[in-house]
């Protein structure tokens, strides 16, 4: 996230299997294999990158506002 008013964070938090199944797939389709049939894509950069687009678009700030989601 590049925004001035966003901090990076580094957390653990509990995903599905399937989900990382699926953006390791996914991620895969976008990329394609090089002329080796070698994938190159950062999972982890793409795990990182599909939260942070998550939180953004259901708007994780109001969330955290609200003192009944805790």
């Amino acid at each position: 996230m590049s925004d001035k008013n966003c901090v990076t964070i580094n957390v653990n938090i509990d995903i599905p299997i399937a989900a990382l199944q699926a953006i390791v797939t996914n991620a895969k389709k976008m990329t394609g294999p090089d002329k080796k049939g070698v994938y190159h894509v950062d999972t982890a950069d793409k795990t990182s990158e599909m939260i942070n687009h998550f939180l953004l678009k259901h708007d994780f700030q109001a969330f955290v506002e609200n003192i009944d989601n805790f």
